[in-house]
């Protein structure tokens, strides 16, 4: 009976030496993530210019700017999030302060620094970004493997979306 152990034991300490000798972040999620994760289980809903109160968390949004596909626009009347007061909540949960403050995605891309190599906890932008030129249009937050913490669209609530849905990818930024 003690041959048929060995196969077993021998990959179960393959493993344990090849993730030994992995980063520590490999190791478990990031706090950004975990925090990720838990606020998506609220159900919060997408509100056009939510999360850009005072203080970061959801508030009623605007109707400023709105292009959304419901009209007409409930984002007056809607407490949540938007994309980028989804990055600044999340991020200021995990920092113990508002890091990112209340601007848009605009403004929070030229707070970070772009890494080819994303870690789950790095922000994920879309529209253009060049030495000269910043406009973009949304954020979500990498959670790894291709997938995004996503405050997508009027209609919808945070959820994990595929990074490769949607177009005109601009980068992984960091913190």
């Amino acid at each position: 009976m003690r041959k048929h152990w060995r196969p077993a034991m021998a990959v179960a300490l393959i493993l344990l030496t090849a993730t030994a000798a992995m980063p520590p972040e490999f190791h478990r999620f990031p706090a950004i993530v975990t925090i990720a994760y838990r606020v998506e289980r609220f159900g919060i809903p997408y509100s056009w210019g939510g999360g850009h109160a005072e203080s970061p968390g959801p508030s009623t949004g605007t109707c400023e700017g709105y292009r959304g596909r419901i009209k007409p626009c409930p984002a007056e009347r809607t407490r949540g999030l938007d994309c980028s007061g989804l990055a600044r909540w999340v991020y200021a949960m995990a920092h113990g302060r508002d890091v990112l403050g209340p601007g848009n995605t605009d403004d929070h891309v030229r707070q970070m620094r772009r890494v080819r190599a994303p870690v789950p906890g790095d922000l994920v932008f879309f529209g253009k970004v060049t030495k000269k030129y910043v406009k973009t249009h949304h954020v979500g937050i990498y959670l790894g493997h291709g997938m995004m913490m996503n405050a997508p669209e009027t209609g919808a609530q945070v959820r994990i979306d595929d990074i490769a849905r949607r177009k005109d990818f601009a980068g992984y930024y960091r913190y």
